[in-house]
């Protein structure tokens, strides 16, 4: 199916826009129009795009990408109701985790590949921090906080982007799903040998969950998705909490490196005492936070102390549906978030007439 390529300015009623979030569990496409708030309907390719020693594979997302395209656009115009649909895809963006580092090739090839094949002029390639962002917050200064398995802090007064942490389990997501779990099994472990700090009740979950606490390394060590797996355990310590002081104390500890990170991206709380009365939202999105008031109660409880005046909010969307509002911002020529090489691309922006700074820092500001 061939698509007529958009025009120069912003795109008119009737256009479609494309959101896609590429992530651990697969590729999600959400199709909006440009004048409509929310998508129409959106698909999910359950096979995640692959990573080779070249970065993301370009061509493997476009694999999957452009026939769920396709079939969204002709669902799309089979269903109409309106007098002049045009057709038209005015606008797609794509968030995917790993961009910023992994991402040269979806860079170099999918502008040229995705004008070609769906006439798009208008794109938007951003790491997964930055739809999350879009989703959680808009296109207002703030901060979110994106746990899941790890952990990552991203936030912008619309001239530059502040991240915070992010760095995997290795070199940091500190209080994000593996940092909880491993700190859990610790503590069951110390139960196990006698030590002090340990926990009898997370051991009695460690040994319901994998069985014998002395078949723990064999069974963790090998994996190739350690994270994921520490990740399962941290559930056990949030539901061990109520009653277990060591537990409470873990997801205590949590929320204060989650609460740390916050404060070090949040443009409103960045400087002086004075600023910390402002006011400022800090969002908080993904299945971290599923866990609910054993985690959620101390971080709120940390995050008043780091950042007075801030309002925590629920996240009011997930990173497809930033996605879809990048591009539908992209589409009517207001995207107000800064543009950046690695973080959010526009490729026929970048290079010049760019709104907004290009930088991004990954340390505490100071003023």
């Amino acid at each position: 199916m061939t698509r007529p390529p958009a025009a120069s300015g912003a795109a008119g009623p009737g256009a479609y826009v494309l959101g896609v979030d590429s992530g651990g569990s697969g590729l999600r496409v959400a199709l909006g129009r440009v004048e409509l708030p929310g998508p129409l309907a959106t698909t999910l390719c359950a096979e995640p795009v692959r990573t080779g020693p070249g970065g993301i594979d370009a061509g493997h997302l476009l694999d999957q990408l452009l026939p769920a395209a396709r079939e969204l656009l002709d669902r799309a115009a089979a269903s109409a109701t309106d007098d002049a649909p045009t057709g038209e895809v005015a606008a797609l963006a794509i968030g995917a985790a790993g961009m910023a580092t992994l991402g040269d090739r979806l860079r170099s090839e999918l502008p040229g590949a995705l004008a070609d094949a769906l006439g798009v002029r208008r794109l938007a390639l951003a790491a997964d921090a930055v739809t999350a962002y879009a989703g959680a917050v808009g296109q207002r200064p703030g901060a979110v906080v994106a746990g899941g398995t790890g952990m990552i802090a991203l936030g912008t007064d619309l001239m530059e982007w502040h991240r915070a942490d992010g760095w995997g389990h290795l070199l940091g997501d500190s209080g994000g799903g593996a940092w909880i779990g491993r700190a859990g099994l610790d503590a069951a472990m110390r139960a196990h040998d006698g030590r002090r700090g340990g926990s009898p009740a997370l051991l009695d979950r460690l040994r319901a969950v994998f069985g014998p606490a002395e078949a723990l390394p064999g069974l963790l060590y090998p994996r190739s998705d350690r994270p994921a797996v520490l990740a399962s355990f941290a559930p056990e310590v949030a539901a061990c909490a109520g009653a277990d002081p060591v537990a409470a104390g873990i997801l205590r500890q949590a929320a204060g490196h989650i609460a740390e990170a916050a404060a070090a991206v949040c443009p409103t709380f960045a400087g002086t005492e004075a600023e910390a009365g402002e006011g400022g939202e800090v969002a908080l999105t993904g299945g971290l936070f599923k866990m609910g008031e054993p985690l959620i109660a101390p971080l709120r409880e940390e995050l008043a102390q780091l950042l007075p005046g801030a309002r925590v909010t629920t996240a009011a969307g997930d990173p497809l549906t930033g996605a879809l509002r990048i591009a539908r911002a992209l589409a009517a020529g207001d995207l107000r978030l800064p543009r950046h090489p690695t973080m959010l691309f526009v490729p026929q922006e970048h290079g010049g007439g760019q709104r907004g700074g290009t930088a991004v820092r990954d340390e505490p500001r100071t003023g």
